[in-house]
């Protein structure tokens, strides 16, 4: 009787549906029916409305996160020959852009007990052929941006441009993965005007969401904005030098294609969903805040230790609830999810290593040689943290961890 009334309360948690009001719906209904669905004045109202969110000099919308690396990697002329460091510890889109662009991905392992490039290991890995590195806002927290840079400068001779766009540089460049960090700030500056590039993701599981869609900014660095987002959009849009929107003025029908390029834009019904998500985003960031200080105090003084979302130089966007289970073993993480799992409660782990993933054996890495991030790997899972989730379910949730835990443990 007691395991049936047990099951009758148990409550079903998703990991992460997005926040979508009327707002958006009405924005949505609004684009549909303006005849306008894809890239269009809704889309070129998002960028300006980011670019001034960000503080950046530049930003386009594309169709995804991983567009937006890889864009700034074309943009660069980042390409064959060169290397690209990546953390060993981050999703494949991090070290896949790379790849795509034909660079090499360089993986560096991460500092110790943290979700963060290892910065002082940099000056062993540059090279002459090292072009950019992608730092990765784990979880919404930026990374230390000022010693990053404290350090790239510090072998700023190995740094060899290739093109005009990478001579405006005296130092290896940084292209950030800020997949989740819109909204985080460093020392004050939002993400977004920090690295010399910054790449959003907007997908349905982010804070900030277009269903699927991203973005790449720039800050300045002497070159032509206009011209560097006018070269973003040619590579957006098969090289072809007029969108719709351009195209749709009277007489305006030819185009020419200036390079084959992909086909990567934001259409406006994606924009649509953002324009609303904007205007209610500064409140969404402060409840996932919320959220996150009644885990902290829900699991104070237990075996679960939560990644830090404020310190003294960043205050981050909330975005994953990192967690380790402290002593626990790979298979005790693994066992703790699908028993949450069995209690209705969705988990996750964020992330496992490149090195782990056949893609990267196959470029001859191997995990032995990134300690810290196999150790952050075995004992991390992700307990669920969106704006949709009330104070009791954080309050169940953490009930239920800690009873999980004790049975594992047991």
């Amino acid at each position: 009787m007691a395991d049936s009334l047990k099951k009758q309360a148990q409550r079903t948690i998703p990991f992460s549906p997005p926040d979508i009001s009327d707002a958006e719906v009405n924005e949505v209904c609004d684009a549909l029916r303006s005849g306008w669905i894809t890239t269009g004045p809704r889309t070129k109202k998002l960028e300006k409305q980011l670019r001034d969110f960000t503080g950046a000099a530049g930003f386009a919308c594309l169709n995804s996160g991983t567009a937006g690396l890889e864009t700034a990697l074309r943009l660069l002329d980042i390409g064959e020959g060169d290397e690209v460091i990546v953390p060993a510890y981050t999703y494949t889109s991090s070290a896949s852009c790379a790849v795509h662009v034909g660079a090499t991905p360089i993986f560096c392992d991460v500092k110790k007990d943290t979700y963060q490039l290892d910065i002082d290991q940099l000056p062993s890995l540059i090279t002459e052929k090292t072009k950019a590195v992608i730092p990765v806002d784990l979880g919404g927290m930026m990374v230390d941006y000022d010693h990053l840079f404290e350090v790239l400068d510090s072998v700023a001779d190995r740094f060899y441009p290739q093109n005009d766009i990478q001579a405006h540089y005296s130092r290896v460049i940084v292209v950030a993965d800020a997949a989740h960090a819109l909204g985080a700030t460093y020392k004050g500056r939002p993400a977004g005007s920090v690295a010399d590039f910054t790449a959003f993701s907007f997908h349905a599981v982010k804070n900030f969401t277009t269903a699927e869609g991203g973005g790449v900014c720039w800050r300045e660095a002497g070159f032509d904005n206009d011209e560097m987002y006018h070269q973003a959009m040619l590579w957006s849009l098969h090289g072809q030098d007029k969108d719709a929107l351009a195209k749709t003025r009277p007489g305006a029908w030819e185009y020419d294609i200036k390079f084959p390029g992909y086909k990567c834009n934001m259409t406006d019904i994606q924009a649509a969903i953002g324009l609303a998500q904007l205007k209610r985003y500064p409140g969404m960031l402060a409840r996932r805040q919320q959220l996150i200080a009644r885990y902290e105090k829900n699991l104070a003084g237990t075996a679960f230790s939560i990644m830090p979302h404020k310190t003294d130089t960043c205050v981050g966007s909330g975005h994953l609830l990192l967690t380790r289970i402290k002593g626990a073993t790979e298979q005790m993480r693994n066992d703790f999810i699908a028993k949450m799992g069995e209690r209705g409660i969705a988990t996750n782990v964020h992330y496992k290593p490149l090195p782990l993933m056949t893609a990267y054996k196959a470029l001859r890495y191997d995990i032995k040689d990134f300690p810290n991030s196999y150790a952050q790997y075995v004992n991390e899972v992700t307990l669920p943290l969106y704006t949709l989730l009330m104070d009791d379910d954080v309050d169940y949730i953490c009930e239920n961890a800690k009873e999980v835990l004790q049975e594992i443990l047991n």
